[in-house]
């Protein structure tokens, strides 16, 4: 798998080296197909995401991954024939949704996967200024190696207490994986290390980061490349960053997988000089429309009928009556007229509540029927927070 894998995906790490790697798969969820020859043409896999945050709610996901066809087994419907598989296994064991990052944002819409979340990359000159927040000076920051034996059970409590629409919660593999650091994936970079922001003792947030070093005629020019980040409250947020943008011998820091809406932004006094550059984060494809659309949440109380497009699976097309709001939601089929029309994929960049029905609709994605309901919908799906998934699966 390995093998086919770096086939799949050149890399310059070397299958006898990565085998020795801990890896994160469900193996249970993992699937491969065999060529004609006995040889390995293609793999997929999936994560059992049973608590995946959505808009006020939580749902059973399927992450799909690993997806990887040998480039001498191409144009073959190998790919369709894995997503189909997939579909069936995910209705089987009651996921009405699956999500995944893309390796090229071409090829997955075409099996109705909607973008549902974005993220920010930014370049952060050293020394930024940030506005202040009061509680800051009660906190401390530790600068530490990290180590998955010390670190791990403060990162997982942290990282899990997140609320966020997309926020996918690491398993015991999962974590593993991600702490694992070895020094032919660092690209020149130190090892990996932590800071930990602390109240009293109690931590409050932290971040993953390295230093990449480099010197130049006029002095040290090194980056700070920062991984993850998780606070608790703004005065964390504050505090971590602060530490952060001001080490020694760094011009600046490079911060990845950030959301629309983090706090950085707005505690930063001169966003201009971020250098920011937008992303496609996380792809979700609604695989039961009633079922999904009932196990979250809504802005706002709604009464829409939704025609759904679908060729597959085909029990999604059609007209769905959403009676909806914050505490609760209701989806039946129904024959009255639709108030909305959209394809499965549309409806997947809905999902999540951080891309507008609005938006969709002036691209000409979305139509309208009965006026003013696009408006009410596209309320009823926002969310105050924007979706993210801060690790790439």
């Amino acid at each position: 798998m390995l093998t086919l894998d770096a086939w799949a995906f050149p890399m310059a790490t070397e299958p006898s080296t990565t085998v020795e790697w801990p890896l994160p798969i469900a193996w249970e969820r993992t699937r491969g197909v065999r060529a004609q020859d006995g040889s390995l043409a293609a793999t997929y896999s999936s994560y059992p995401y049973g608590d995946f945050p959505v808009p006020g709610a939580s749902t059973a996901v399927a992450g799909l991954t690993w997806v990887g066809v040998h480039p001498g087994h191409r144009r073959k419907g190998i790919l369709r024939a894995m997503i189909d598989d997939l579909f069936r296994s995910s209705a089987a064991r009651g996921e009405s949704v699956s999500a995944l990052f893309a390796a090229e944002p071409a090829i997955y819409g075409r099996f109705g996967y909607g973008l549902a979340a974005h993220d920010l990359r930014l370049r952060v000159p050293r020394g930024a200024a940030l506005r202040e927040v009061p509680g800051t000076d009660e906190l401390s920051v530790r600068l530490e190696l990290a180590d998955l034996e010390r670190h791990g059970p403060l990162v997982a409590s942290l990282h899990g207490s997140v609320d966020r629409p997309g926020w996918a919660r690491r398993d015991d593999r999962q974590q593993v994986s991600y702490f694992h650091d070895p020094a032919s994936e660092r690209n020149g970079a130190e090892a990996l290390r932590i800071a930990i922001v602390e109240r009293a003792g109690v931590p409050t947030g932290y971040a993953f980061f390295r230093r990449v070093s480099a010197w130049e005629a006029a002095g040290p020019r090194g980056t700070v490349k920062v991984r993850e980040s998780c606070v608790a409250d703004a005065a964390s947020a504050r505090r971590l960053w602060g530490v952060l943008l001001d080490l020694d011998l760094m011009a600046s820091v490079e911060i990845s997988g950030m959301a629309v809406d983090d706090p950085l932004l707005a505690l930063l006094v001169d966003q201009r000089a971020t250098e920011p550059r937008w992303g496609d984060n996380l792809w979700v494809r609604v695989l039961d429309v009633p079922a999904a659309l009932s196990e979250r949440r809504y802005a706002t109380d709604l009464d829409v009928v939704l025609e759904v497009r679908d060729r597959d699976p085909p029990a999604n097309e059609g007209r769905w009556h959403l009676l909806a709001g914050p505490s609760a939601a209701r989806v039946e089929a129904t024959g009255r007229t639709a108030d909305l029309s959209m394809d499965v994929r549309e409806l997947g960049s809905a999902y999540l509540g951080g891309t507008s029905l609005s938006g969709l609709a002036a691209a000409g994605l979305v139509t309208e029927h009965t006026p003013g309901a696009l408006h009410r919908a596209a309320v009823a799906f926002g969310w105050p927070q924007a979706p993210l998934s801060s690790w790439v699966w």
